[in-house]
């Protein structure tokens, strides 16, 4: 099974091509819905309260605008929640493969946004990059998440900057609005990757 890593800055139009990806009948894992499922477990909230205190968990989950606010100003803090939560996702991930492989699944992507900030590329025979300019995906999740120009900049020098992750693939996805592009562009990597 072909396994396929996708990737990109906050903004960039990873959950269009995931889309795309799912309309083609390609398997999608999501890391960030992963992510939601297993911070919400018992044993997460119980770690999360106890490292960074009771006020950082509600009675049905995270606090996720209080975390946002510590992990984006606070690489420490950043660091410890990721130790905490990536090791389960990842092992979710990993088995929801296994499931999708024993099921005949010849091609599986895996939606991870902070995919090359955790040395994750290794794991994949491939990496899908969608970039736009750094103006154009503020906007974006500005509309779509009601966030200040600030929060987005801060969310967005959180991550790997988006020239370090180009160098670090050679399947970039240019999204800057027209779908009609994005699916050509899809189309002409996936064409790509049949030939593997």
């Amino acid at each position: 099974m072909l396994q396929i890593g996708l990737t990109g800055s906050i903004g960039s139009g990873k959950s269009t091509v995931a889309k795309l990806l799912l309309e083609r009948g390609i398997p999608v894992l999501d890391a960030d819905a992963v992510a939601r499922e297993v911070s919400s477990s018992e044993d997460v909230l119980l770690e999360v309260a106890k490292t960074f205190g009771a006020e950082y968990v509600l009675e049905h989950g995270l606090n996720r605008p209080k975390l946002a606010e510590l992990i984006f100003h606070q690489p420490e803090a950043r660091a410890k929640l990721n130790a905490i939560i990536h090791p389960r996702v990842r092992s979710a991930m990993a088995q929801r493969v296994t499931e999708l492989g024993a099921s005949g699944a010849n091609m599986v992507v895996q939606d991870i946004p902070l995919l090359f900030e955790n040395g994750l590329e290794n794991l994949f025979a491939a990496v899908i990059l969608v970039d736009a300019p750094l103006e154009t995906r503020s906007q974006r999740v500005m509309a779509r998440d009601n966030s200040t120009r600030e929060q987005v900049l801060a969310r967005d020098a959180a991550q790997m900057p988006t020239l370090e992750k180009r160098k670090r693939t050679r399947y970039i996805l240019e999204n800057t609005g027209d779908q009609h592009h994005l699916e050509l562009q899809l189309n002409t990597v996936l064409e790509q990757f049949k030939k593997q």
